[in-house]
């Protein structure tokens, strides 16, 4: 891309992570376009010969896109209930800051290892300087355990491998411990490696808005949708198209944010959209949905 920085134009190049930043360098000289600093991040393990580094790269612009690390007080707080059973949850995990070890007592991350944004990736759009990415607001469980011998191509003392099957970080029914939304869109303006804005991303599981303890709770329209496949594609015309984590695929106004329009699709997405025009002028955006046997390619057009 090339963006305006301080009235300069430069020829950058900008990486999304699944961490949920974005490093941004000059694609000439390989030198970061705002600084990169070595912040102090936990560094004490509970996992015997684990010496966790003491300090990681943080990018000081733009701020992250999605939340980060888990607190006590991220606690999910739809209702009372909700909240003290989603902060039980919590203190049977180890939490703290980004970047806190993985340990035998199992420590949540978040984003969990799906990202953050994925291999979607992100959009980029010339005329604003936007760049837009899909992230999920998700934890997961980061835990290791001692090598019991049961997978021969494991030699470490230590590994996530023997620690499937634990505690998983939901709540029973499927509820995130932490509140919505749990899939956002969000527009980086890499001109002043600021968020433009930010919006939340689908309607959200339907077992989730049926569920006994939310019965009465005024939900939000869109609670997000954490199926993190699939990128944005932004056009000239001012739209940001994007598989919703759900049954829809939705355009947004680039320049706000706000949802314009969501067309039903037969599955959810798997994968970035992708437009072209016929010979006889009439332009087609094509989605991939589903997958395996249940699968359709469908292609939307204006009347």
């Amino acid at each position: 891309m090339t963006t305006t920085v301080n009235g300069q134009r430069i020829d950058a190049v900008a990486q999304v992570t699944k961490r949920g930043d974005t490093f941004v360098f000059d694609r000439v000289t390989g030198r970061p376009i705002w600084p990169i600093v070595e912040r102090p991040v936990p560094a004490d393990s509970d996992v015997p010969g684990e010496k966790p580094y003491p300090t990681q790269p943080f990018p000081t612009k733009p701020p992250a896109f999605v939340e980060q690390g888990v607190l006590l007080e991220d606690a999910n707080n739809l209702t009372p209930e909700i909240k003290r059973m989603a902060e039980d949850q919590l203190r049977k995990f180890r939490i703290g800051p980004m970047f806190t070890p993985p340990s035998l007592k199992g420590t949540l991350q978040r984003p969990s290892q799906n990202g953050g944004a994925n291999w979607g990736g992100a959009a980029f759009d010339p005329e604003t300087g936007y760049l837009f990415v899909r992230a999920a607001n998700q934890i997961g469980v980061n835990r290791l355990a001692n090598n019991n011998g049961s997978d021969p191509l494991v030699t470490v003392e230590y590994s996530n491998v023997f620690a499937r099957g634990g505690d998983a970080a939901a709540l029973p029914g499927g509820i995130p411990p932490v509140s919505p939304p749990w899939a956002v869109l969000t527009a980086i303006d890499l001109n002043k490696g600021e968020i433009a804005w930010k919006v939340p991303l689908g309607e959200g599981n339907p077992a989730i808005r049926n569920h006994p303890l939310l019965k009465g709770v005024a939900l939000p329209a869109r609670l997000g949708s954490p199926n993190n496949r699939g990128g944005a594609m932004v056009t000239k015309g001012g739209l940001v198209f994007i598989g919703g984590g759900d049954k829809y695929l939705y355009a947004f106004d680039k320049k706000t944010g706000k949802e314009i329009w969501r067309g039903s699709i037969p599955y959810e997405n798997t994968s970035v959209p992708m437009t072209y025009r016929t010979r006889a002028g009439k332009q087609f955006i094509v989605v991939a949905t589903g997958a395996g046997a249940d699968n359709a390619l469908v292609a939307f057009t204006l009347k």
